[in-house]
């Protein structure tokens, strides 16, 4: 198979612990695209997060695209053309809100992704810090969640320890059922989406509106968020440093984000 299009997590996958690309990995993606292949920066992180990355690899120069908010927004870097736009229906950010709120004494947050800030609804804790870090944007410390968070939401992030995030997890999935995509994209992550958005479905509109199947797609990731575009791609690239069921469904695995794993799937696979 020739495949024509490559599909990149960004954290813990194209870039490394120091969340960059390194220059082999970024010469290698630039020269892919100069042959006339895709590549699409697919990522949890809200769209300005993902820019500067999709900069460094001049994906406006080649037609290349971002899917944001783990598939809620795509856009087309040439154009700056929004290819695809799925938002959270209001009515849910109220009982959302409650439910968070009861473990407000557990340290917990509820983000929401403002112009260019990080709106947090309790509390800043460590790992909202860290989002916050990742995209090299601000934190605002709402003292009105539901008056601040103005207009249509791809998402929301709910961030604290694993285990209290394991239990609003359920909480929230009993709740809302099939209102609302609830999972996991790190054991301190908790992505509250619209119902049928993640990257895969998301993928599969780019693809059929560029004329591509998911067979010419080769995908590679490292944590849950990832595991449906993993299982769609003709080629399912898990990381070496991928969770456990991350490893177990890809059809290849690649060596770790800190040496190169992409370079290599690109040499292994890309090459004309």
């Amino acid at each position: 198979m020739k495949y024509k299009i490559l599909t990149l997590d960004l954290d813990g996958t194209l870039t490394n612990s120091k969340k960059e690309i390194t220059e082999p990995t970024k010469k290698a993606l630039i020269e892919i695209q100069e042959q006339g292949k895709k590549v699409v920066l697919a990522s949890g992180r809200p769209t300005q997060g993902i820019i500067p990355l999709a900069c460094q690899l001049h994906l406006k120069d080649y037609g290349s695209y971002i899917l944001s908010f783990n598939g809620g927004h795509i856009i087309d870097c040439r154009t700056g053309e929004v290819i695809y736009n799925k938002t959270l229906p209001e009515d849910c950010l109220k009982p959302l809100y409650e439910i968070v709120s009861q473990y407000r004494d557990k340290g917990v947050d509820i983000i929401s992704y403002g112009n260019e800030k990080l709106i947090s609804g309790i509390c800043p804790n460590e790992y909202t810090r860290l989002e916050s870090k990742i995209n090299n944007t601000p934190i605002f410390e709402s003292k009105n969640f539901l008056e601040d968070v103005k207009g249509p939401q791809n998402k929301f992030l709910i961030t604290g320890e694993p285990e209290v995030i394991k239990e609003i997890q359920e909480k929230m999935i009993k709740h809302f059922r099939s209102y609302l995509n609830i999972y996991c994209s790190e054991p301190f992550f908790l992505e509250i989406m619209p119902q049928g958005i993640d990257k895969a479905h998301s993928l599969l509109r780019l693809l059929n509106s560029i004329g591509l199947t998911a067979d010419e797609m080769i995908c590679c990731g490292d944590g849950y968020n990832d595991l449906t575009m993993i299982e769609t791609a003709g080629l399912g690239v898990a990381m070496a440093n991928a969770q456990p069921e991350v490893l177990e469904k890809a059809d290849y695995i690649t060596k770790s984000n800190d040496e190169d794993g992409v370079l290599h799937v690109i040499n292994r696979f890309m090459r004309d």
